[in-house]
């Protein structure tokens, strides 16, 4: 498939909002999956540490 100009490109012949919308929300989803379990692991890291410091004050 060839287009004659960039906005053809992006128009897709009258597709282009389903197609780059479908793009976009792929990219969204997979950044969530790339950012998610980092913030997750910082949560438990900062979890765990008080925990260690609150059972160390303890004893």
């Amino acid at each position: 498939m060839s287009f004659d100009s960039f906005s053809d490109f992006l128009a897709m012949d009258g597709h282009g909002l389903y197609v780059w919308l479908s793009y976009a929300i792929a990219l969204f989803v997979i950044v969530i999956n790339l950012v998610s379990p980092v913030l997750r692991k910082k949560q438990l890291v900062s979890e765990l540490i008080r925990r260690l410091r609150r059972e160390k004050n303890a004893s």
